[in-house]
């Protein structure tokens, strides 16, 4: 099983929905439950405490190609060019559990 963690700032004229854009952008990813081969759940928040990022997206996947398989896929590419939109800094971090 893999996890794949994201990281994303918004946009300071974004920051004051960042709930809102959580729950939006929540809807989306779930979505993808089903349509995406091996994507087993999908988290997605925004930080109440101040910090670096404002919204987490959790992700775990069956396996590595799994989760390289969704970085291509069609309908997450979708979510990538509406996140693109909303943020000025992302991260991510991907391991093995």
């Amino acid at each position: 099983m893999v996890k794949h963690l994201v990281f994303w700032k918004l946009k300071d004229s974004e920051r004051r929905n960042a709930v809102a854009d959580a729950a939006l952008l929540r809807s989306r990813f779930n979505a993808l439950i089903g349509i995406v081969d091996g994507l087993k759940s999908v988290q997605v928040g925004a930080n109440y405490k101040p910090g670096d990022y404002d919204l987490c997206l959790e992700c775990v996947f069956d396996s590595k190609e799994d989760e390289e398989q969704y970085q291509v896929h069609p309908e997450h590419l979708k979510i990538k060019a509406l996140v693109a939109k909303m943020i000025c800094g992302r991260t991510a971090f991907d391991y093995e559990i």
